[in-house]
This record gives structure tokens, sequence and C-alpha cells, in this order.
């Protein structure tokens, strides 16, 4: 096996896009690309070669950013401002979940998904047995009825 070194050169880079595409944040990747290669490096003994080198290290990395996303739940995704802007106070958080109480179920799922569940679309398409399009057709939809019921709650 390749020396520790060797590894991270090797390595580091591909662990980094892979979480990248999961977080879309640089800097949380980062982090979590270097707290990877210190969890490797301590349980390196336990790699017994069943797997490639680069899927042990991703499932290292998988597991740290599960751990991550449970330590920083919520990541808005609803890329308009008066809706995150609702966001930052109790009372606005709940006028927004009335209003996605009152999306169709469906809708409402989605919204869930990419809000909470910090899903893609093509995630939420897997999960809902639809098409990737479908969903993001849906999302913003349910984000444009989102966007008009906060309106007329103001």
């Amino acid at each position: 096996m390749e020396s520790f070194d060797e590894m991270y050169e090797r390595y580091a880079q591909f662990v980094y896009r892979f979480l990248l595409s999961r977080c879309h944040d640089q800097s949380v990747a980062e982090e979590l690309t270097q707290e990877t290669f210190y969890q490797a490096f301590r349980s390196l003994e336990k790699y017994d070669g069943s797997c490639k080198l680069s899927t042990w290290l991703c499932g290292i990395a998988r597991t740290l950013y599960a751990a991550y996303v449970r330590k920083h739940p919520v990541m808005l995704d609803l890329d308009d401002s008066m809706i995150a802007d609702a966001w930052t106070d109790q009372s606005g958080k709940v006028r927004l979940l009335k209003a996605i109480q009152k999306l169709d179920g469906l809708q409402r799922e989605v919204v869930y998904l990419r809000m909470y569940g910090d899903l893609s679309f093509a995630n939420i398409a897997d999960v809902l047995g639809r098409s990737e399009n479908w969903a993001r057709v849906t999302f913003y939809r349910a984000k444009e009825k989102l966007r008009k019921e906060m309106k007329n709650d103001e």
C-alpha cells in the first residue's frame, strides 16, 4: 500500500469534489476533506482492501457529512429572499410552515425533501419515482405558490 502522504496527494481532490457535490459549500467541503483524512489515518489498519481506496475514503466522507448535516439542520434552499427572510424568526417560520401545509401533497413532499432532506432533484425524483425534470418543475411551482401565499399573509 502507498504511504499516507501519497494517498492524500492522490485522493484529496477526489474526496473534496465528492463532498462539494453534496454540500455545495467550499469551506465545509475543505473542512470535511481534512477530517476524512484524519479519520482515515486513525483507522488505516481497518482498511482491508476489499474495496477501492477511493470508495473507502468516500464512505468515511459520507459518514462525516451525515454527522455534519445532523449538527447543522435545515439547509434552506428556497432561493427567494422573501421566503428565506421568513426563516429568520419564529413567527416567520410558522408563517412559512403554514404556507407549506397549504401545498398539495406532492408539492409539499418535494419542498420538505429539498429543504429538510437537502436532497438533489435527482434524489427527490428517485425517492418519489418520478423524473428529475418533474422534481425541478414541481419545486419551482411550489416555490411560486409559497411566494404568493407569503405575500398574501403579510
